[in-house]
């Protein structure tokens, strides 16, 4: 049988074979075309039954090739005979053997016979072919080939017959599908094996989508044998004893597209007829590439932004009905432990850059808000809102030129966010963000590149960067393991006192003092009460701590590669189809999960999620509110447009390669893109991140690219041998929404997000990058 690839029944006849690419003998296509030029050829037949076929297609052979009148009725009654299709072996069938086997009888050598006085085995074999047809794409239509040997024939007798429309032919087919082709070729007993070689090339020539097109407008034979000529056209020749005929060639992973594979073999339209033809249109369709009607400038003050905005309100319903679906909560739960990790790291490295005038707590804050207004105003939902590695790098560089010329910093920053956020509505009016179609795809997938990079590179520094809080044990030796030990030595506590003692003496009277001995520790002293006491720690073993560095890589490394493995789950060939789509839509939790609970149950100290408990500012000399004039001078307002304007540039081009990667048209998204809404939403928000001290916040290309790709949408059903088909996007706002009211919340969450390896989240976030 075919679908879009051969698959054969295995020796035993138990079960069907892997689908493989079907190898044809050369000599079968040419015997083939021989049975089309010569053979009977019926188009656009119209029949309502299979017996009606059947009955036209004998009557209607050519004068010289006219069968006898018991020839003819012995072939119908032949070709109507009830067929048996052949299962894929299932444990229906396993349990049902039993009852059918009396029925099989002589007749098992026969799989295409089906008994009909057999009920159970009519049933079984709905049943069966229900499950099978699964696996059939939407829209399929069957075509029959029907090739053997007959005795009482002297001469080989050939049918090719397209009808005028699809029709239902009860059982003939292994699913109910509607039948548009048949091809019949029966003869002599000489030449069993041409025959069914000849059927093959028949089979594979209609499971190919040029021909099909051919086949389906054709009006005259002509056409049909050029179709097959185009055909033979592409055909590529593997030389005798150069390979094994009885290798199977596993279907490609990727499969040449009809324009690229149109555009290679340009077809002749005056040979091959009206076929070629439609094809010819369908790939001239496919080559026009219309612009973008988003990035069309209208010439007017804020033309673009109010046909953004026009163009998302009919949406906005369905942005909100649309998450109401399983891979959604997959995708909140992937986001929100990505979007965790990349604000405590983000927010750790904003406080070292800023002596903490931004932190962990006000990047947590920033990005609930930022992120929660964007995914309900913006024009492209999907995009997440993060902070960024060059958006750092310019925190960085403010804070130290505001320490080098004693300016408040939070003040300075202020002015420049206003000035930014002015600079963006005007980008925002003149409709700058038509720009963007200049930029090449070189350019998206550098920028790509460079993000990706940064992801990757602090993942690993920060892993590294756990030798040196936890080192690890070189000099450990358990040979030596009884000359380690560690004590509390509380001595210096009396230091005081004996100092006390000495000066309080008379200098006539000399005294001679009598020095107590040192307290003893207190048997069972840890290492954190000794230390609160004012005591110190001696001994060899003072300074070991369990291998946490090498525990942590593991955790690291099994998080990323068990990511990876679940994620490709669903192209595997264990359990159902719907236990792998489960399993690789929630793969990045089930990690996570699993990385958790082995470090759970190691029971080392490893490093946790560091998560703020308190709303207070991780500064406290600093308040939540930044007011415009209090510590600069005047002019301070106005020199901050000097740095806003390369904010700004920076910003902008963050922001729109993000928007421009996310809406390729290789995603096929349906509900439209919205440049410049994006970057007025994001312009607003600098006004309030500024006044109240948080993180800046832009596309984070690297977070918005896996939200975009957690929700893949692919078809349900595929072809044996065949990879879903990419369908689009699930396009909504709940997703993203749900992600930063969650990161928002995590900041009453602590108890519990501080169970939660920080390794395992730097394993997500290199899977990320």
């Amino acid at each position: 049988r075919w679908v879009k690839f051969e698959e054969k029944v295995e020796d035993g006849g138990e079960r069907w074979s892997a689908p493989h690419v079907p190898a044809l003998p050369l000599q079968s296509l040419f015997q083939l075309r021989t049975c089309l030029q010569k053979g009977t050829m019926l188009l656009d037949l119209d029949a309502p039954s299979f017996k009606e076929i059947i009955d036209k297609a004998l009557s209607g052979q050519p004068e010289e090739a006219e069968l006898q009148t018991e020839l003819r009725e012995r072939l119908a009654a032949l070709l109507l005979r009830q067929p048996r299709h052949q299962p894929t072996k299932s444990p229906l069938r396993l349990l049902a053997e039993l009852g059918l086997s009396p029925c099989q009888g002589r007749h098992g050598a026969w799989p295409w016979l089906l008994h009909p006085e057999c009920p159970a085995a009519a049933s079984l074999s709905f049943q069966l072919r229900n499950r099978f047809k699964k696996k059939v794409p939407p829209g399929a239509e069957a075509a029959h080939v029907a090739v053997g040997e007959v005795e009482f024939l002297e001469k080989p007798f050939t049918a090719f017959i397209r009808l005028r429309r699809g029709v239902a032919l009860g059982s003939l087919a292994e699913v109910a599908l509607p039948s548009r082709f048949l091809f019949i070729l029966l003869g002599p007993r000489a030449e069993v094996k041409a025959y069914h070689e000849v059927g093959r090339a028949m089979a594979t020539l209609l499971t190919d989508e040029l021909f099909q097109r051919v086949a389906r407008q054709a009006e005259h034979r002509e056409d049909l044998i050029a179709g097959m000529e185009a055909f033979l056209d592409e055909l590529t020749v593997l030389p005798p004893r150069k390979w094994d005929p009885s290798a199977r060639i596993p279907p490609p992973s990727c499969l040449l597209s009809l324009h690229r594979r149109t555009a290679m073999h340009p077809p002749d339209q005056q040979s091959h007829g009206n076929g070629d033809t439609a094809a010819a249109g369908d790939r001239a369709g496919l080559g026009h590439l219309c612009s973008r009607e988003e990035l069309e400038r209208t010439g007017r003050l804020f033309g673009g932004l109010l046909r953004d905005i026009r163009r998302k309100v009919p949406w906005y319903g369905s942005d909100f009905s649309d998450a109401l679906h399983p891979q959604c909560l997959s995708a909140v739960l992937y986001i929100y432990l990505a979007t965790v990790t990349n604000a405590i790291t983000f927010g750790g490295m904003l406080g070292d850059a800023t002596a903490n005038m931004q932190g962990v707590l006000e990047s947590f804050l920033g990005t609930a808000f930022a992120g929660s207004i964007f995914c309900l105003f913006s024009g492209q939902p999907l995009t997440i809102l993060s902070s960024t590695g060059p958006v750092l790098v310019f925190e960085r560089l403010l804070f130290s030129f505001s320490q080098d010329h004693s300016l408040d910093y939070l003040e300075f920053r202020l002015w420049i966010g206003l000035w930014v956020a002015f600079f963006g509505m005007v980008l925002v009016a003149t409709e700058a963000s038509h720009l963007v179609r200049y930029f090449t795809r070189f350019t998206e997938e550098g920028f790509c590149a460079l993000i990706s990079l940064i992801f990757i590179y602090d993942s690993l520094k920060k892993m590294l960067s756990l030798a040196d809080a936890f080192p690890i044990n070189w000099q450990y030796r358990l040979d030596n393991v009884t000359s380690y030990s560690c004590i509390c030595n509380l001595r210096r506590l009396l230091n005081p006192i004996l100092a006390c003692l000495t000066t309080s003496a008379p200098s006539s009277t000399p005294l001679h003092p009598v020095y107590p001995s040192p307290p003893a520790a207190p048997a069972g002293l840890s290492r954190t009460q000794c230390l609160g006491r004012g005591g110190h720690l001696l001994g060899t073993s003072c300074q070991y701590v369990p291998d946490v560095t090498l525990v942590s890589f593991l955790l690291f490394g099994g998080t990323f590669l068990s990511c990876t493995a679940l994620k490709r789950f669903r192209s595997s060939r264990y359990f159902p189809a719907g236990v792998r789509k489960l399993v690789s839509d929630f793969a990045v939790i089930l990690a996570i999960l699993s990385s958790c609970a082995i470090d759970a149950t190691l029971g080392l100290e490893t490093p946790k999620l560091l998560v703020p408990s308190e709303l207070k500012p991780t500064n406290p000399a600093r308040g939540w509110i930044v007011f415009p004039f209090r510590a600069n001078p005047w002019w301070v307002c106005l020199v901050s447009a000097v740095p806003a304007i390369l904010v700004t540039i920076l910003i902008f081009m963050d922001q729109q390669i993000t928007a421009v990667i996310l809406n390729r048209r290789e995603y096929k998204l349906q509900k439209g893109a919205g440049f410049h809404l994006d970057l007025l939403c994001v312009s607003l928000l600098m006004v309030v991140t500024s006044a109240t001290g948080l993180p800046w916040y832009v596309s984070a290309t690297v977070i918005s690219l896996a939200h975009m790709e957690s929700l893949r949408k692919e078809s349900a059903t595929s072809a044996p041998g065949e990879h879903p088909e990419f369908l689009g996007i699930r396009e909504q706002r709940l997703t993203g929404l749900a992600v930063f009211v969650l990161t928002g919340v995590s900041v009453f969450m602590a108890p519990v997000l501080k169970v939660g390896s920080l390794a395992a989240g730097f394993g997500l976030f290199s899977k990320a990058g």
